[in-house]
């Protein structure tokens, strides 16, 4: 078992409006297997993990999902992909996802998603639950719907009533 991290180092998305307003918003990403592979320096096996989204701390995720980008190529007959937060509900936003049999275009999310409040910052993760032979190739877009929760400081401004 390896983690992969594929998430984007500046982040995937923005938090608030251009006028300062916080609002519900979408971070997505595509993660290229390939591109996995060759980071990873080794083969994708059975339990690996590969991160896919940065979520910042005090967010609060909705829901999301998976889309197949590129169709898996490989010997691989048998994979199956959660996704979610590792260390917390690993198939929170996809359970079981059948990606060798996936087709591009295919969309996929868990029927009941939790929603969960990110106190810390956190990603959003592949999981390989089930593989056998090779992966090759194949391109999946992930995405979370999130809101910022965090609380608003304005520093330098008096309370009202002080």
């Amino acid at each position: 078992m390896a983690t992969v991290d594929m998430a984007l180092l500046e982040g995937n998305g923005s938090t608030q409006s251009a006028h300062g307003m916080k609002h519900v918003y979408v971070l997505d990403a595509v993660v290229d297997l390939a591109e996995a592979i060759v980071t990873k320096g080794s083969a994708l096996a059975q339990a690996d993990v590969i991160q896919a989204l940065n979520v910042p701390a005090g967010s609060i995720l909705l829901g999301g999902g998976a889309e197949c980008i590129a169709a898996m190529t490989g010997t691989s007959a048998d994979l199956t992909i959660d996704i979610g937060i590792t260390g917390g509900d690993v198939d929170g936003l996809v359970d079981g996802w059948d990606f060798d049999a996936a087709v591009v275009g295919a969309i996929v999310a868990t029927g009941v998603q939790v929603v969960v409040p990110m106190a810390t910052a956190d990603t959003i993760d592949l999981l390989f639950v089930t593989q056998t032979d090779t992966v090759l190739t194949g391109k999946i877009r992930v995405f979370a719907i999130l809101a910022d929760i965090s609380g608003r400081e304005f520093p330098g401004l008096a309370a009202l009533g002080s």
